[in-house]
């Protein structure tokens, strides 16, 4: 059996050191229901933010998404279009910072023995141009198969993408999306 390049990048890949717990990666198209699951048994729900940790986070996105929209990455293509994923009544487009990133995507669907095709794209190309032409709420999902604790979601917001698209805001005539 040929071995997928990718394969070969995941075992380069040293996994994040941070200490999270197991996630599944966001999958293809429609492989999600979209429902919130419970918290467990004995789960601490955490205390609300100060205002003082809400504006420090707002700084460190702001950061981040600067960093994102300058920043190339990596978008699988599949189906003749890009690898998304719906969840949540929002449609993702899977982006990867690298191919080391990518082949732990590709690993954790068991589909890292697969060669995998992509396009190397600018964040701000992500955001200004592929959200709107989706047609529906769109945003990014950069390394999806990180965990929480290195994945980002970029949703369809405003800030992030352009006015027209986002979700948060009513449309000219005031009734809701």
């Amino acid at each position: 059996m040929r071995r997928s390049r990718l394969a070969d990048y995941a075992e380069m890949t040293e996994p994040p050191t941070t200490e999270r717990p197991a996630t599944t990666p966001l999958a293809a198209d429609g492989e999600h229901s979209g429902e919130q699951a419970a918290p467990a048994a004995g789960t601490r729900v955490p205390d609300e933010p100060s205002a003082a940790e809400v504006a420090e986070r707002r700084r460190e996105f702001t950061a981040l998404l600067e960093a994102f929209r300058d920043t190339a990455v990596l978008v699988p293509l599949r189906d003749g279009g890009w690898l998304t994923a719906d969840f949540g009544g929002v449609r993702w487009i899977l982006a990867f910072s690298d191919e080391s990133a990518l082949a732990r995507y590709a690993l954790a669907r068991g589909e890292g023995h697969q060669e995998w095709s992509y396009r190397t794209v600018l964040g701000h190309r992500l955001l200004d141009v592929a959200v709107p032409e989706a047609g529906v709420p769109c945003g990014v999902a950069l390394d999806a198969a990180d965990g929480a604790e290195h994945a980002v979601l970029f949703p369809p917001v405003a800030g992030v993408v352009p006015d027209a698209c986002a979700v948060d805001l009513l449309p000219a005539g005031g009734a809701a999306r």
